[in-house]
């Protein structure tokens, strides 16, 4: 899945592994388990984006 990076300038960015243990998101920790990479940096605009995206899936 390609995700464009659109990141705002000095935007903090946290590893998938420090995502899944904020409060914000323990409602997806599921998805985003499935969905980030544990050792990459992802801004909170980019997993917000990777959940939208996933929501917005068709099912066959």
């Amino acid at each position: 899945m390609a995700v464009k990076r659109k990141t705002e300038a000095g935007a903090p960015a946290f590893t998938g592994a420090q995502l899944l243990t904020f409060d914000r998101y323990r409602e997806r920790r599921d998805l985003l388990g499935v969905l980030l990479d544990k050792d990459q940096r992802y801004t909170f605009f980019e997993v917000d984006a990777l959940i939208d995206n996933f929501m917005k899936g068709k099912v066959n």
